[in-house]
């Protein structure tokens, strides 16, 4: 089955001492989803193994929230998010 990429939402913010991204989602996203992050010059994908809101975990969230996940590599605001599929 062909990967297939869904935008669900954009980077606001990157702590990183921290190696966390803020995102402001515009689709539903769970903790085992698949992301690639992606802008002029990122380009990563990341499993979500747990993502927080307002310091809280959850384990979905939905468009609208603004949510922090643990990224490997640097995130720059304004960077899209896409959910990877198939």
């Amino acid at each position: 089955m062909a990967t297939e990429k869904k935008l669900i939402g954009k980077v606001s913010h990157y702590f990183g001492k921290i190696s966390v991204a803020g995102i402001q989602l515009s689709g539903p996203l769970k903790t085992g989803d698949r992301i690639s992050i992606e802008g002029a010059t990122t380009k990563f994908e990341e499993i979500i193994e747990s993502m927080q809101i307002d310091n809280a975990k959850v384990t979905e969230a939905k468009a609208g929230d603004n949510i922090g996940i643990k990224v490997k590599e640097k995130a720059r605001v304004g960077d899209d998010v896409f959910l990877v599929t198939g």
